[in-house]
């Protein structure tokens, strides 16, 4: 580990909420999108992560990009939508609000205690440079 090791492993962190936070915001901004009955639904996305270094001495975590929920979603009858079939179905995704609100809030908590461990390290690394002053 590097002396600034801390520093990598909470920037890591960091990027990942960020990118969680940002697939959440998506799922969330087109909960209520419908397609057409015969095409596919929005699809939620999630987050692949994994650890940052393959020894598993402290490297972080890895972004690995983006899973993407099911595209059959869910049919609702709604016969004066403009998208609807001739049935009157639309194609809407298959997702939870309350669901996504609450990794939202995990994610955001997992974002500030990252954020927290920075501004720390960083107070510890300015106090020692003025012990040589």
């Amino acid at each position: 580990m590097t002396l600034f090791g801390d520093l990598k492993i909470a920037g890591s962190g960091l990027y990942v909420y960020r990118k969680w936070m940002d697939a959440l915001s998506d799922n969330i901004a087109n909960i209520n999108t419908v397609k057409s009955a015969d095409g596919p639904a929005f699809q939620e996305r999630f987050i692949q992560a994994s650890n940052g270094d393959v020894a598993g001495t402290g490297g972080g975590v890895k972004f690995d990009g983006f899973k993407y929920g099911s595209a059959a979603g869910q049919l609702r009858y709604d016969p004066t939508n403009p998208v609807a079939n001739k049935d009157g179905y639309v194609r809407a995704p298959d997702m939870n609000l309350s669901d996504q609100m609450t990794n939202l809030i995990l994610a955001q908590r997992g974002y500030q205690a990252n954020l927290k461990s920075i501004e720390s390290a960083r107070s510890a690394y300015e106090a020692a440079l003025s012990l040589g002053k």
